[in-house]
């Protein structure tokens, strides 16, 4: 839980997260970020799956519930339990604390809260404020409901995929989960404005958030041009190139590395004062932005060439910035998380954990006037909550022994 520097509009929210994954813990790692108390539930015996995922402890301790980076940076600043989600006992306490909470998040595939007793219907009998986000591959409804589906499969469905590749090759994937973490952000979005929502009129609401959803919205220009052009239009595949010209997309400088260079139709100018070629602003293959778009191969060679003859990579960019083209260097991500720039923004920040030790995460997207994100991060081992959330329930020490006895709650044994 996230408490100094909070933003007092988030402190004193309390928030049941039941997610596991990227889209919903990024939606509830945001609240408890601004400063909302967010409890995460996960399910015995194992917890969130992602804990087994990215890079784990070099010495762990012996039994200890798996821990990795990849949990921490999608789960920190959260209190954490761990439950039979299949125990009537732990439903009935889980729903105690539904009962008095502000949020709840959720993301198993739609019909699973219902069936144990938790749906939105039957919860907000119980608390009529509790806002309710369920976040899910293609939504609560419709016939893609049902289907099981991850990052990629929403990429697909959404014509992301096709579109992404080489021309005379296969459709390609982006390696990230870019859906994810979006609709975990839309998520988050949701669930505040239905929070403001009940600020004026006491009303909670149910929310959801899909992948698929937050996919298909991420298309700028393409929808209404297929829309209204039909079989017109064809979508193609042209690798590191955009479609639609420019020049745009990606390029070979003279000592072998990449730029990426992106030039709009009232940037044309610019560039060919930049590439010392002002006969190209006669020539008729590139005298228009279809017609650039109609010969970008030509103009790729074109760029190439000059690239290739001014040669390092520094230069070429000093050049074309002089002109202010938008460009930009084609980093790895060994040089992108020591960016001075994305340092001091604390858009790269570093996490010390005792048993990961020192490594670096994303911050923030957004920035505040009236706050700063906490300088210490923490994120919780299996179970590391149960004791102090059951006593906030009301349970006795000794009923709090018994439900870790009878494995209704765990907790991770390195623990003590």
């Amino acid at each position: 839980m996230t408490t100094s520097g909070a933003l007092p509009m988030l402190s004193g929210l309390k928030v049941i997260d039941i997610t596991q994954f990227v889209a919903g813990p990024t939606a509830s790692r945001v609240l408890a970020e601004l400063g909302a108390d967010v409890i995460k539930v996960e399910l015995a015996p194992y917890g969130d799956r992602s804990r087994v995922q990215g890079v784990k402890p070099k010495e762990a301790p012996e039994n200890a519930a798996p821990y990795s980076t990849y949990f921490f940076q999608h789960n920190h600043s959260k209190r954490g339990i761990a439950l039979d989600f299949k125990n009537e006992r732990a439903r009935e306490i889980l729903k105690g604390m539904i009962a008095k909470a502000d949020v709840l998040v959720e993301n198993f595939s739609p019909g699973v809260m219902a069936r144990a007793g938790l749906s939105y219907e039957e919860l907000k009998r119980l608390n009529p404020g509790l806002v309710m986000c369920s976040i899910s591959f293609a939504g609560q409804t419709g016939e893609l409901s049902e289907k099981p589906g991850y990052d990629y499969i929403g990429q697909a469905y959404a014509g992301v995929t096709g579109m992404i590749g080489e021309a005379d090759g296969s459709p390609a994937l982006v390696t990230m989960a870019i859906g994810d973490v979006s609709t975990g952000m839309s998520a988050a979005l949701a669930i505040v404005t239905a929070l403001f929502h009940r600020e004026r009129t006491g009303e909670g609401q149910h929310v959801e958030s899909s992948l698929l959803d937050t996919y298909f919205h991420m298309h700028e220009a393409s929808i209404p041009r297929v829309s209204k052009l039909g079989n017109e239009y064809v979508q193609r595949r042209t690798g590191s190139q955009h479609p639609d010209g420019g020049p745009t997309g990606i390029f070979k400088c003279g000592d072998g590395k990449y730029i990426t260079l992106m030039s709009l139709a009232h940037q044309w100018p610019q560039l060919v004062q930049a590439l010392e070629l002002p006969e190209l602003l006669d020539d008729p293959r590139f005298a228009s932005a279809s017609a650039r778009r109609k010969n970008n191969d030509q103009l790729k060679d074109i760029l190439e060439g000059w690239l290739a003859s001014v040669g390092p990579r520094d230069e070429c960019l000093k050049r074309l910035e002089k002109r202010r083209i938008p460009v930009a260097p084609v980093l790895d991500l060994n040089d992108v998380i020591e960016l001075d720039h994305l340092k001091s923004r604390k858009t790269v920040r570093t996490a010390i954990d005792p048993l990961l030790g020192e490594f670096r995460i994303p911050g923030m997207p957004v920035r505040f006037s009236g706050w700063q994100p906490p300088s210490r991060l923490a994120a919780a081992r299996l179970g590391e909550h149960n004791a102090d959330v059951l006593r906030e329930c009301g349970l006795s020490d000794d009923e709090i022994a018994d439900l870790h006895d009878k494995k209704i709650f765990v907790r991770d044994k390195a623990l003590g």
